[in-house]
């Protein structure tokens, strides 16, 4: 996650002058339209998948997570993120759903999306949904955080600032997703991903997406 700007990159390169509180609110859109209601959801119902040892509906979900990742670069992005996450937790976990899953994308037929990754990896290390939940928001918020901070949009303060002013957002789109099912996906972000797009054309980045 730490090389991930999700977007803010590209945003910053159009509008220099852009303060901590439009951040917030950027991560916040993020949060209700495109994370919390895609990402958060596929992660909730890998795990559910995983402790239920349900490979098929894994294999469903992970092709319909990539799909549902309508821009190349944060396709790729999310494939490269989950595939790693998988593999460094197999290292000292031994599960057998998420060495079928590993097995799986080298054949080639699982893509490894980052949320159906994270939600195997949680069961893997006996994690609830709830704080799974938690802990893949939080996540998504301090990598855009600390990409605005690294890249001076924002102060080492403004940042956790930032994010302890999004705890309760996190808390609340968690405990209304933790019974949500495949059918509930939903996202609805234009102007951010057309942002995401130009990310890929840029000639100097910082970061992958």
């Amino acid at each position: 996650m730490y090389a991930n700007s999700n977007g803010l990159e590209s945003i910053f390169q159009n509008n220099k002058k852009i303060t901590h509180l439009e951040v917030e609110r950027i991560i916040e859109t993020q949060l209700k339209q495109q994370i919390g209601p895609t990402d958060l959801i596929v992660m909730l119902n890998a795990l559910k998948f995983a402790s239920e040892r349900e490979f098929d509906k894994i294999s469903e979900l992970d092709m319909k997570a990539n799909s549902m990742k309508n821009i190349k670069e944060v396709r790729e992005a999310s494939k490269r993120s989950g595939i790693q996450l998988a593999k460094c937790v197999k290292e000292f976990v031994n599960d057998k759903i998420l060495e079928k899953y590993l097995e799986f994308h080298q054949k080639g037929t699982a893509d490894g999306a980052y949320p159906v990754s994270f939600g195997l990896c949680a069961n893997a290390l006996g994690i609830d949904p709830q704080k799974a939940g938690l802990m893949f928001l939080y996540g998504f918020v301090v990598s855009v955080a600390g990409a605005a901070s690294r890249m001076g949009i924002i102060q080492h303060y403004q940042a956790q600032k930032t994010i302890h002013e999004l705890k309760p957002l996190i808390i609340k789109i968690v405990r209304e997703s933790l019974d949500k099912s495949t059918k509930d996906i939903w996202q609805f972000a234009p102007h951010l991903e057309i942002l995401q797009m130009h990310h890929d054309r840029m000639d100097s980045k910082m970061f992958i997406t």
